[in-house]
């Protein structure tokens, strides 16, 4: 009875490791569509259902955004499903801001989950928008535009016209890692001086990167207290944090129990956040803060 418990749980061990390995492993089939922008290789394959798109193939084949054909509401990567933890904090922002589109999916969720908001992409790639289109369904709504532009300049310029953001999504992704003046402190600053009062940020980063204990303590140091969100089956991590104190587990846990059921269609488990969201440092607070003169990401990154 030992022996066959023992063989189970190893059993379990390696369909949980494998289980992770092919969420972060490319999807191979039939290939759609490939192209090189002035940015990146771009790709979209296909598998079956699941049509996916593709940063920089030859470097790594990492995928950026995938899509199942037969359920487009369905949310298929964990970090795009996290990114949506930022409503237990925000649950009706009116005015979201998202860098790096991608395939879509995050803003056509929130176009579809809040459609009375004013959403604004950013996106640095005009070839990425148009695949988004042609292959993902991505589609301009009254309420939701893209603007193509480097991230950093636009909020510099919303900043000095005094525009304020409810919810900002930090999804800026070149195919090796995030691009380094979005990393750094003064990048930061000015990001916080576009957000509201009451607004959330949402930074997609990596929990298994060598800037990790960078970025963590330059986050510190712009916010001070935030919350790490990272789950066992991705390598992402979420960053979340406002100008206020963060609030306490237990309005978390209510906000969740209200709003969970408006996420079920997009297969985000909101009930099962509350108690991933922490703030215990689990970073070195010895390593130096990034800023514009100190941001060597191609040296540190080992994505």
């Amino acid at each position: 009875m030992k022996r066959n418990r023992l063989r189970l749980l190893i059993s379990g061990s390696f369909l949980s490791a494998l289980l992770v390995s092919l969420l972060n492993f490319p999807a191979y089939g039939e290939t759609i569509h490939e192209e090189r922008s002035k940015y990146r290789d771009i790709t979209v394959t296909q598998v079956r259902d699941r049509r996916c798109l593709l940063f920089n193939v030859h470097r790594g084949d990492r995928n950026q955004t995938c899509m199942m054909m037969d359920d487009r509401n369905l949310l298929v990567f964990d970090y795009t499903r996290m990114s949506f933890a930022g409503l237990l904090l925000k649950p009706d922002p009116q005015r979201i801001l998202i860098i790096g589109l991608g395939g879509g999916s995050i803003p056509m969720t929130f176009s579809d989950l809040l459609p009375d908001a004013q959403i604004d992409v950013v996106e640095i790639d005009e070839a990425v928008v148009k695949v988004a289109r042609e292959f993902f369904f991505f589609s301009e709504t009254d309420n939701m535009k893209v603007t193509v532009d480097d991230g950093r300049p636009f909020i510099k310029r919303a900043g000095i016209r005094n525009q304020s953001y409810d919810y900002i999504i930090l999804d800026a992704f070149s195919g090796d890692y995030i691009p380094e003046h979005m990393l750094t402190l003064e990048f930061l600053e000015e990001v916080k001086s576009i957000m509201s009062p009451d607004g959330v940020l949402i930074a997609n980063t990596f929990s298994t990167s060598r800037l990790y204990d960078h970025e963590s303590v330059t986050y510190q140091r712009v916010f001070n207290e935030f919350f790490n969100f990272k789950l066992p089956t991705s390598g992402n991590r979420i960053i979340i944090a406002q100008l206020d104190t963060l609030p306490p587990r237990g309005e978390l846990v209510t906000e969740a129990q209200r709003i969970a059921a408006r996420m079920e269609k997009y297969g985000v488990p909101l009930l099962d956040y509350p108690r991933r969201l922490s703030t215990r440092v689990d970073w070195d607070m010895s390593r130096r803060i990034l800023t514009d003169q100190y941001s060597p990401g191609n040296l540190l990154n080992d994505n």
